[in-house]
């Protein structure tokens, strides 16, 4: 068999185990890569697509960002506008309110003081009704 040219190193046994050996040196090269980041990827993966689909990609994505920039301006401005008109507008009907009990507390107060403490609790919750006589 040895005169039939070729050694025993050459078989395609050897071949297999020498492809499998050299493989496993291919990978621990790519160990030594550093890792892409995600948008390396992403970057990379914009290739495979048409010039004008990434040119309207990018002005889709531009006009979304500007308009809800848009929308969160206009939000910000209408809150404030509608909080700051409805504090002047409820403001003195609030005020008023306040210093119109604060009177009727004073009013109740100062007929305590006067007339005792029976007479202030029927001022508030009204004279009683007299009932008729039964004959």
């Amino acid at each position: 068999m040895s005169s039939l040219g070729g050694s025993k190193d050459e078989t395609p046994e050897r071949k297999t185990v020498a492809t499998t050996s050299s493989y496993n040196s291919a990978e621990e090269n790519y160990d030594d890569e550093p890792d892409e980041t995600v948008s390396e990827r992403l970057w990379g993966l914009t290739e495979m697509f048409p010039e004008p689909l990434r040119e309207f990609t990018g002005a889709l994505v531009c006009l979304t960002t500007k308009g809800v920039k848009g929308l969160y301006r206009f939000s910000c401005n209408a809150s404030w506008i509608f909080f700051t008109s409805s504090v002047i507008l409820f403001a003195p009907v609030i005020f008023e309110t306040e210093r119109a009990q604060m009177e009727e507390m004073q009013k109740t107060q100062q007929k305590q003081v006067l007339l005792g403490p029976g007479s202030a609790m029927a001022a508030v919750t009204g004279p009683t009704p007299e009932l008729p006589q039964v004959r």
